[in-house]
Formats: structure tokens, sequence, C-alpha cells
């Protein structure tokens, strides 16, 4: 498998600071500032990038536990909200609640909101983060 890389820029002090970040393929690309971060100011910031990389990592294995069960789902969306608090050890992403709507023909929902467990226990990232983060899903089909 290849070496995924992003890289990030930071100049200045903390709060008055910016800075860019970028995958490394170039398909995100943004500013980020304290404001962003700590602030509802405009831009990106590290927290983002993770619910994004969340929600899709587990929109991909959600695809796949739906393919392993004999079903082709038509779309599947994911949100991943980020909870970003402060802590004793400073702050941190303490959880990350999944939110995810999907079209699976054949499936009712109970047998959706099972392949969707299945899916947050076996996505890359949800393994990364859940030792750290308590991961919290909803699921539900289409109507």
């Amino acid at each position: 498998m290849p070496i995924r890389t992003a890289s990030a820029r930071w100049q200045g002090d903390l709060a008055e600071g910016s800075g860019t970040l970028r995958t490394g393929k170039g398909g995100l690309q943004g500013n980020y500032s304290f404001a962003s971060r700590f602030e509802e100011g405009e831009g990106s910031n590290p927290e983002e990038l993770i619910g994004a990389a969340h929600a899709s990592c587990f929109s991909m294995a959600l695809s796949k536990q739906l393919a392993d069960a004999g079903v082709t789902g038509t779309w599947v969306e994911t949100t991943a909200k980020v909870h970003f608090d402060k802590t004793d050890a400073g702050m941190t992403v303490t959880r990350i609640d999944l939110e995810t709507v999907g079209q699976a023909p054949g499936l009712d929902e109970v047998q959706f909101t099972k392949l969707a467990e299945g899916a947050k226990d076996n996505c890359p990232i949800s393994r990364l983060l859940s030792p750290g983060a308590q991961i919290s899903l909803t699921a539900r089909l289409a109507s």
C-alpha cells in the first residue's frame, strides 16, 4: 500500500499566526488559524480534517459491509461531529459522533444498523481513534 502524506505550514505566533494545509496530491487545500480552531473563524482545522477522514473511511467501510452481506448500496452519507474539549491533559478530541444515512434496497432499519455497527468497528480510522475517543453511531435508512 502507498504511504499517504499531508503537509501544513504555520507562520507567526499561536494566537495571531496562520497556516495552510494540503494533502499529498492536492485534493484538499486550505487555510487554518487560531480562530478557525478555537473560535468560529473562517478556515479549517485539524479536528475537521479528522472528521472528514473518519466520515469518508466509515462510508467506504459501510459500503463494504453492505457488499459482504450481498446488498448493493445506492449511496451512503456520513457526518462526523468531532468534540474537541478541554481536559486535565489539555485540549483533546474526546468524542466523535458518526451520523450516517444510506440507501440500501432490500434491507430494513435493524439490518442496516447492524451492518453500520460492523463498519464502525472495522473502519481503520475508527480503530485508530477509538482507544482515545468515544465513538458513537446513529444509522438510518433514507426514506
